[in-house]
């Protein structure tokens, strides 16, 4: 499954020189290879552990943390997802007439730029990802902030980054909303875009009102699924952004290789539904 991320990945980087262009000879400190790098970053997401323990003999922590962070800057990984997006788009089609938008609290122990105090443990530094998905539980927008945020307030950044992740949306689209998020702002803001909404209303047992937001609360599942996002120890900002899109574009992937099992047939076509 690494395979086609690492494609557009590898597209999305800079040349690079072979050797450090910084040495008077130029031919010590040979550069670490960006696949060698890409391979060890997915492990910190998946485990959720320190660079230096997934550090080998060919690649340092120190490389790794410098690697993320020239990356992050460049905002590979939220280019990687919308090619994800669109590849699903052809293959399998987004329902974007439903979209569904959520917000989930997770760990965040070391503070940082995107940390707040969590209102669900015990005040202790906390990250809030907010993510809307299609009516299947595609990620399609996400942003990030400290778990002290309302959801109301991140609705409006939410479906602006679907906006510019999916493209030009369809002429009736569908909201689909916690009742955290029943306000008059809300559905002003709803209105503004052309859309309508479904929201929750407060006072009212949720399994009766769950309708179809469930797929989002499943999409948070998966993507806590991933280490680096349950237990986000990441300071810089747009780091975090960066594992976060890098995550919503594995989703992505294994969502597509699962549905097209069904549709289409190839050559290295997985035969059993454990994916590697």
């Amino acid at each position: 499954m690494l395979e086609p991320l690492w494609d557009q990945f590898a597209a999305l980087l800079p040349t690079q020189q072979g050797f450090s262009a910084s040495h008077p000879l130029g031919c010590h400190r040979r550069r670490v290879p960006d696949r060698v790098v890409f391979e060890h970053v997915v492990l910190a997401l998946v485990h959720g552990s320190g660079y230096e323990r997934i550090a080998s003999t060919g690649c340092s922590d120190r490389t790794i943390r410098r690697r993320v962070k020239q990356w992050a800057e460049l905002g590979i990984a939220q280019s990687v997802h919308a090619p994800a997006l669109e590849a699903y788009d052809r293959m399998i089609g987004l329902g974007l007439t439903e979209i569904s938008v959520d917000g989930c609290i997770t760990k965040a122990p070391s503070g940082g730029e995107k940390a707040g105090r969590s209102p669900v443990d015990r005040g202790k530094q906390g990250l809030k990802r907010s993510v809307a998905s299609d009516a299947c539980g595609v990620p399609l927008g996400m942003v990030s902030d400290g778990a002290n945020r309302h959801d109301s307030p991140l609705l409006g950044p939410t479906l602006e980054a679907v906006g510019t992740q999916v493209g030009a949306m369809p002429d009736t689209v569908n909201v689909n909303l916690d009742r955290g998020y029943d306000s008059a702002k809300s559905r002003s803001l709803i209105a503004e875009l052309g859309f309508t909404a479904e929201i929750a209303r407060k006072g009212i047992p949720a399994p009766i009102q769950a309708g179809k937001r469930w797929v989002v609360e499943r999409t948070h599942s998966w993507m806590n699924d991933y280490g680096k996002l349950r237990r986000c120890t990441e300071k810089s900002g747009k780091v975090v952004d960066f594992y976060l899109h890098l995550a919503a574009a594995l989703v992505t992937l294994r969502m597509l290789i699962r549905r097209a099992t069904n549709r289409y047939r190839w050559d290295d076509r997985p035969t059993t539904r454990r994916l590697k």
